[in-house]
């Protein structure tokens, strides 16, 4: 509000400030008439909606309870939410809350509260333990100072658009397992714990208008009852669509709305440099044809282009193309001849390749595909007892490369364990860790994953598809966005 309005007229505009934020009661879930209530289907269960511990955050963020300050958009990148902007000055943040935020009791979020929720949260989650090093101070009736300390943090904005950042009423709510006071267009009606939830709308939503009465997420964690529940009407849309699903639902256009996004979920494989030279390594990201996995797997996987969604300004890397007479040609070059068996072999001794991979998230299935493809006849990770060793992890989980960079290719990660070195890669790390400009720190990305590229360090194979099946009618279930942690909003209809 401009400091030259007058007195008068402050006064009234927060009086009506304090109506709007206050005076309405939050609506229930059927509505009053049953008939504007969204129905999904909801792959996990916790017992808690504390929105701060474990990853519970995820959820009540999902079921459209509670909000961070800023979230991501079909691109990866962190927009305003609570917060209308974050701006770094070295060490030191100002950010500024957007007027007329409230929680659902009418509450309003003021400075001092969100910094005991980013308090509380250093306290009750390890992975944000970082956050109480920093000095965080109220700066006004909307601005929030944060001091990173001796080193620049240009990650901050990001870190804040985590659902475990979602707002809480922290003085009102009195259970933060069942029912946590937030600023959602959404509050708790029942909470089942490891079962099923219901949502009413929020009346009091901050945003404005919610399209939706409700909402009700039903606990199946089987891909069948998903299905069959999505033919039978009981439920209008659900994300995580297993291959034999999708097919079903591809054959009836008209009756299903499919919507198919790159995820950040990664399939990729490490070679093991200290067992297998420049050449072999070579030959396989040469021969490993990532287009056939994804046909393969029937629309859950989209083949990978980089570690990040093709979305991303840090993705554009250069990834040589399947070239089976150049693999056999570097092969040769390096003395390998074939045996009367049609296998490769050299100094009498025939070229095996020790795949190492667990059991879940399709890397079974990925394994025995590149076996094939690459004809050769686990405690790996931590022992790195592999030629090739097959891996899953979220790339991208803050709209930001460094977390991927750090874990896989940064000296002494842990899985940098397949013997990859670099000086050039290492400096840029460094670099990158402390580079606030977003197209700079996109530019780093882009040449520190080239590297590993150009090294043939790794093979970066799939990234799971963000697969939504919807009923005609139905949208605004973030199904064009590529993270796991949203679902219904102010804004979804059916």
């Amino acid at each position: 509000m401009k400091k030259k309005l007058v007195v008068l007229f402050l006064a009234i505009c927060m009086v009506l400030s304090m109506a709007a934020c206050g005076s309405k009661d939050s609506g229930s879930a059927d509505g009053g008439s049953g008939d504007n209530i969204l129905r999904t289907a909801a792959s996990f269960a916790y017992p808690s909606l504390d929105v701060h511990k474990e990853y519970y955050g995820w959820y009540t963020s999902i079921y459209g309870l509670s909000e961070a300050l800023f979230r991501f958009d079909e691109n990866a990148v962190a927009v305003d939410c609570l917060a209308e902007d974050a701006v770094a000055d070295g060490t030191t943040w100002t950010i500024t809350l957007k007027d007329g935020i409230c929680f659902s009791n009418g509450d309003p979020l003021t400075p001092d509260m969100v910094i005991k929720n980013i308090q509380r949260l250093a306290e009750v989650n390890e992975r944000f333990k970082y956050l109480g090093d920093f000095d965080w101070k109220a700066d006004g009736d909307n601005k929030i100072v944060v001091d990173t300390g001796k080193d620049v943090y240009p990650m901050l904005k990001n870190d804040l658009a985590s659902p475990e950042c979602g707002m809480v009423d922290l003085d009102a709510t009195t259970d933060f397992d069942k029912d946590p006071i937030c600023t959602g267009p959404f509050v708790i009606k029942e909470f089942n714990p490891e079962g099923d939830v219901t949502v009413a709308r929020n009346d009091n939503y901050w945003g404005g208008d919610v399209k939706l009465d409700g909402a009700i997420f039903y606990y199946m964690q089987e891909d069948d009852p998903k299905l069959l529940a999505m033919q039978s009407g009981e439920i209008d849309c659900y994300n995580s669509v297993s291959s034999g699903a999708l097919e079903v639902y591809e054959k009836e256009p008209d009756k299903y709305v499919i919507e198919s996004v790159p995820g950040t979920r990664l399939q990729y494989y490490i070679l093991n440099e200290n067992r297998l030279d420049d050449a072999v390594r070579e030959a396989i990201n040469l021969t490993v044809d990532k287009d056939k996995i994804a046909d393969y797997l029937k629309g859950t996987v989209s083949p990978a282009h980089s570690p990040f969604p093709d979305s991303t300004a840090y993705s554009k890397v250069t990834i040589p193309a399947v070239d089976t007479a150049k693999a056999k040609k570097l092969l040769e070059d390096d003395g390998y001849t074939l045996n009367a068996d049609g296998i490769y072999e050299k100094d009498g001794k025939p070229l095996k390749i020790n795949i190492a991979y667990y059991a879940a998230r399709s890397l079974d299935t990925l394994a025995v595909l590149i076996q094939e493809q690459l004809d050769p006849d686990s405690t790996y990770i931590a022992t790195a007892d592999f030629d090739l060793a097959l891996y899953c992890m979220i790339s991208d989980k803050c709209g930001d490369p460094q977390y991927f960079i750090d874990s896989t290719l940064a000296d002494g990660s842990y899985y940098n364990v397949g013997g990859f070195e670099s000086a050039e890669c290492e400096a840029m790390i460094k670099q990158l860790k402390t580079e606030v400009d977003p197209d700079k720190r996109a530019d780093l990305a882009n040449k520190i994953i080239q590297i590993a590229i150009d090294d043939n360090a790794f093979g970066y194979v799939g990234l799971f598809n963000h697969t939504t099946v919807m009923k005609p009618g139905v949208s605004g279930f973030a199904e064009k966005i590529p993270f796991d942690f949203y679902g219904v909003d102010a804004n979804t209809v059916k």
